[in-house]
């Protein structure tokens, strides 16, 4: 009889039979379902290959050509590409590419150029913002005084003076602007023209539109900003982390601030992932993509308001939408429950001056880039748009629901995902 081979070699249903139906169980739903949440999109196989590689066994504390561990002449490779394949993506002075993720890039930026208590000034969450740009239960609100901006109310788009206002009386250390849940152009000539005015920097988080600005198809930041911070996994279709940019006078205090100050070790397999994402990301093709994201949105918004639903501010421009599901009696929460339940995965979401509570929610953020990832154009976003729209009339007719969830899988088949990582699950392929 054989020896059995060691763990190293064994595979994973073998040494972790749990955890490996879990990822049988996750590939196959991706595989079987719409994937319509905005932050989210699926990577190539070569960024998972990356992400998978033994680069995840070395410690790489520092910066290439100055780590504080031997044998990183390799893993300095990595991370030096992908230093500057993001600068050449973005036209940035400085990059890097060390931050967990997107949150950890904001904190950087914010050790770098405020003490605690100082004032900041960012969108927010109630009005698309993001938690670490000043929300209270964040870190960035316990740490500083903010300041918040919003949007107007009969626009529902951001009151640029309001917050020329806001910033001229608190005189705030750092303006932030960026947003998760925004579906407009962001003006950052008019940003930068603000901090000017009031004497004070300005960060842009474009963790959301990265992709479309590295496209071309939104206006960039790079040349007013003083810091640019985004994550890697939405529309730039790459690994879950962050990255950050400076200009070339903010980056030896940056980095410090990266590490020793917020953290230790790199993930140097996450990072090797990054530069295989930036290099995609700087083909020609990827800018035909970042256009069909676009496009998807505008047919998928435009589709949804013809089937009687508003959406918050009237359109998009970008990647994604906010969709007022309780100007027709659902809430956020049963919206997300129901599609859910008929194979569309969508998150409940605040719209600006809510009425209900974040946990409920009077809207849905709806978002194209996974569905673009796998291929589908705008016949698909009508189809999906009606789907939506047939389920929200029809919140608790599990047969309509059944009967959604089987089109839906009819329609995935059509546009596979990760076709040689299916296994048979639950007598599925």
């Amino acid at each position: 009889m054989s020896p059995p081979l060691p763990a190293r070699l064994r595979p994973l249903a073998e040494i972790d039979p749990e955890i490996a139906r879990a990822i049988d169980h996750e590939v196959d739903r991706q595989a079987r379902t719409l994937e319509l949440i905005a932050s989210e999109n699926f990577v190539s196989e070569a960024v998972l290959q990356a992400l998978g590689s033994v680069m995840t066994n070395k410690y790489a504390e520092g910066l290439p050509g100055k780590r504080y561990y031997g044998g990183c002449e390799f893993v300095d490779v990595a991370e030096s590409l992908a230093i500057e394949r993001a600068k050449k993506l973005f036209n940035a002075e400085h990059a890097n590419v060390q931050a967990h993720s997107g949150s950890q890039a904001n904190q950087a930026v914010y050790l770098t150029v405020l003490k605690p208590g100082d004032p900041l000034l960012g969108m927010s969450l109630a009005h698309g913002g993001h938690l670490t740009h000043g929300h209270p239960l964040n870190f960035s609100g316990r740490m500083y005084k903010i300041v918040s901006y919003g949007v107007k109310k009969d626009t529902e788009t951001i009151d640029y003076d309001e917050l020329e206002r806001l910033a001229m009386e608190h005189r705030p250390k750092l303006i932030v602007a960026g947003a998760s849940a925004y579906p407009r152009l962001l003006d950052f000539e008019r940003f930068a023209a603000i901090a000017k005015k009031c004497e004070t920097l300005l960060m842009v988080d474009i963790a959301h539109i990265a992709g479309l600005i590295a496209a071309g198809l939104h206006p960039s930041p790079f040349p007013h900003a003083d810091f640019v911070t985004t994550t890697t996994h939405k529309t730039l279709r790459g690994p879950r982390g962050g990255a950050i940019f400076s200009k070339a006078q903010y980056a030896k205090d940056l980095d410090r601030n990266v590490f020793p100050c917020l953290q230790g070790g790199p993930l140097m397999h996450v990072i090797a992932a990054k530069a295989v994402c930036f290099q995609e990301a700087l083909q020609p093709e990827f800018a035909d993509y970042q256009k069909q994201i676009v496009l998807n949105a505008k047919v998928l918004a435009e589709v949804l308001a013809m089937e009687g639903f508003r959406i918050v501010s009237g359109g998009t421009d970008t990647h994604l939408m906010l969709v007022d599901v309780f100007s027709r009696q659902v809430t956020g929460k049963q919206a997300e429950q129901a599609l859910e339940r008929a194979g569309i995965t969508v998150n409940k979401n605040a719209i600006p001056f809510d009425t209900n509570p974040p946990a409920i929610a009077s809207g849905i953020r709806v978002g194209t880039p996974a569905v673009t990832s796998r291929g589908m154009q705008e016949p698909q976003m009508e189809l999906i748009a009606h789907w939506i729209s047939e389920v929200l009339n029809n919140l608790e007719d599990e047969s309509v629901l059944k009967r959604v969830r089987s089109e839906v899988e009819a329609l995935t088949e059509k546009f596979p995902l990760y076709e040689n990582r299916r296994v048979a699950v639950a007598g599925k392929v």
